[in-house]
């Protein structure tokens, strides 16, 4: 089952490449005309020697040709703004993403679960229509606005928090002192970007309980005398968690467009503010080779998620 899934994902990455690259081609402008404007220079030959020197010269379907052939040897190109290769830099600051990512995604589902089966367990009681009231507010708001705020609260106000960065510049820490420092830094960054996914999980999973609750198999246990916690943990939040599930694996796009924002408004250096940089500087081989990657981490994670639902509900699994 794996290795088919994975095979029907390779058309669907390259599908993704192919409109990708054809989408920013037909933007106007490339890293060669961001490159000459910040110099200031606007020699025609100047420019026609730099758009041959990085192949911008060539037509649109032989450039692509091209880099489907060198995506192909798994060369992701050269990023003309950087100086240095595409694949370089996104292994820098891959770590960074990943790190974000993971810890957001794993406190949204932790307090999204728990908040929503609190809030179906306690239904229309005044602990039901706080927990529904915070979810709203947090789902509405932006999610730069809320990063502001914290940043104007926490550290320039109180002064608690770190203004942005993933680490303290110019420490000469230790090991232990290193990795405390980067988990300092990263409390805002990764509040700010779960707060949404908090309120759509804690939304979700409260609507899917109550609906497990009407279930028969929900009125046969408890008419066979079985406790009430029993019955929401044992019987009802297994099967209340699988719509859950589904939308990690939608909403992980989602959550790589968030980490663009947070990592810009905190400065973490990750793939989000490197896109970001990739797009003022029309470093179109950078973006592309950040896109890739995304693609690719979507395309697994919905694959994960399908094998996921077959743990959880073994009538998948034999279907």
């Amino acid at each position: 089952m794996l290795s088919r899934r994975l095979l029907q994902g390779i058309p669907i990455v390259l599908g993704i490449l192919v409109v990708n690259f054809l989408l920013l081609n037909a933007t106007p402008g490339d890293v060669v005309d961001a490159m000459v404007g910040q110099m200031g220079a606007s020699d025609p030959e100047l420019v026609a020697r730099m758009k041959e020197r990085f192949g911008l010269d060539q037509p649109l379907l032989v450039r692509l040709g091209l880099y489907m052939w060198n995506l192909a040897r798994l060369d992701l190109g050269f990023s003309a703004f950087y100086n240095m290769p595409v694949e370089t830099l996104i292994l820098e600051r891959l770590a960074g993403t990943a790190l974000l990512m993971l810890s957001s995604i794993g406190v949204a589902l932790v307090l999204g679960v728990v908040s929503g089966v609190a809030a179906a367990r306690r239904f229309n009681t005044a602990w039901d229509m706080l927990i529904g009231v915070a979810a709203l507010l947090f789902y509405a708001t932006p999610v730069f606005w809320i990063g502001l705020m914290m940043l104007v609260l926490f550290s320039v106000h109180l002064g608690i928090l770190p203004l942005g960065g993933m680490s303290t510049i110019a420490a000469d820490f230790g090991p232990v002192e290193a990795t405390l420092d980067v988990l300092w830094h990263l409390i805002l960054p990764m509040t700010t970007l779960s707060l949404f996914f908090i309120a759509t999980y804690t939304r979700l999973m409260r609507s899917s309980m109550l609906e497990a609750y009407q279930q028969d198999y929900v009125r046969t246990a408890r008419a066979k005398g079985v406790p009430e916690g029993r019955v929401a943990y044992r019987h009802v939040l297994r099967n209340a968690l699988l719509p859950v599930v589904t939308v990690v694996g939608v909403q992980i796009g989602a959550l790589l467009g968030g980490a663009v924002v947070v990592e810009t408004v905190f400065n973490w250096p990750g793939l989000g503010r490197l896109a970001y940089d990739a797009v003022l500087q029309r470093d179109f081989n950078l973006l592309l080779g950040i896109l890739f990657v995304s693609s690719v981490v979507v395309v697994v994670v919905n694959i994960l998620v399908d094998l996921l639902y077959a743990a959880l509900d073994p009538r998948i699994e034999v279907g």
